[in-house]
């Protein structure tokens, strides 16, 4: 007799092994689309670079993943039919928006996604709203205003340090240094999203095995960062096209700082285990280095359309992911149920 509930657990982590991809050539722009737009590195240097930090940075901690595996819903609502159905939302957002080059958030995508699920599995008292107002919400509108002053600010001070300083000079120095700070990049972006991945297979574990929760296997771990730096290789052209060229005009300066802000802000989230928006960090980034220029050295339309992507993330996968499980659901009833 066929195990429907481990077929369908080899199917979620077949599934989050795909979103673990699409997240990494969707999110490639996050590390990359400021070097590659000032030309320090090549795009395949960038690429190459990239993809390896971002697998070193999967594997330096559990914060974040111990978020999603038990601080935002029960793990008993987690059941194979939400798991699928969250995942299965976020892919096909994360498609959608990478095909309009829209720079969206994945992370928000899974949340929205999971939150949806179970809520269409219950009702709306089913999710910890606590933990989602204080470790989603409140960073989704907090984080990139920090990443836009942090990235301003410094770039103020950078100006008026190297104020003395030839333009050929700062450029060769920047140029240096920007290969730095999208190496920093990338290894922040790698501990804070593919975390998110490894969070969700483990919640599938434990709904599998009938446990409240359990340690995120090395093998997890392992998987989700190979995953994420594999797409992170395949680049996300799209996006690193509007992230790198229409957001602002960049120099090397400029990329560094943004990098810098963006990467610094990442990482203080990931030791606290919030599950961030790399995507919101480095774009609201970018925007303020930009601004330092002048106010109209940003291109406020295309933000515009940015931040109208970042609200709609979350809502708009949440219906879908809702939708979703009442299709998977009526097929599958019996999944939702703990194996024997």
């Amino acid at each position: 007799m066929v195990d429907t509930a481990l077929v369908l657990l080899i199917l979620i982590l077949v599934l989050a092994v795909a979103f673990d991809f699409i997240n990494g050539f969707h999110d490639t722009a996050n590390a990359i689309a400021t070097v590659v737009a000032t030309r320090v590195l090549t795009p395949a240097q960038a690429i190459i670079m990239a993809a390896s930090l971002n697998f070193i940075g999967a594997m330096m901690g559990t914060a974040v993943a111990k978020t999603i595996a038990s601080g935002l819903v029960p793990a008993a609502l987690a059941t194979q039919p939400a798991i699928i159905s969250a995942l299965l939302a976020a892919i096909i957002w994360n498609l959608v928006t990478w095909f309009y080059g829209i720079p969206s958030s994945s992370s928000h995508a899974l949340i929205g996604g999971l939150l949806g699920a179970v809520i269409a599995e219950k009702d709306w008292s089913a999710p910890y709203w606590g933990s989602v107002l204080t470790k989603v919400i409140l960073p989704l509108f907090l984080s990139p205003v920090i990443g836009f002053v942090f990235a301003l600010g410094l770039m103020i001070v950078l100006l008026r340090v190297f104020i003395k300083h030839s333009p050929g000079d700062v450029q060769r120095r920047f140029g240096k240094w920007q290969v730095a700070s999208s190496a920093f990049m990338a290894f922040s972006h790698g501990g804070n999203d593919a975390q998110k991945t490894m969070g969700i297979m483990t919640l599938a574990l434990a709904s599998y095995y009938n446990m409240p929760e359990m340690p995120i296997p090395l093998w997890v771990k392992l998987t989700a960062a190979i995953a994420m730096g594999l797409g992170t290789a395949m680049g996300g052209w799209r996006i690193i096209k509007t992230m790198g060229h229409k957001l602002a005009k960049l120099q090397p300066i400029h990329g560094f700082a943004a990098e810098t802000a963006a990467a610094s802000v990442i990482e203080v989230a990931s030791k606290l285990g919030f599950p961030l928006s790399t995507t919101h960090v480095i774009s609201s980034s970018i925007l303020g280095a930009g601004a330092s220029r002048r106010a109209n050295a940003v291109k406020w339309n295309v933000a515009g359309s940015i931040v109208t992507a970042w609200f709609l993330t979350i809502p708009t996968c949440m219906i879908l992911a809702y939708g979703i499980f009442l299709v998977v659901n009526y097929f599958l009833p019996m999944s939702s149920l703990p194996p024997q």
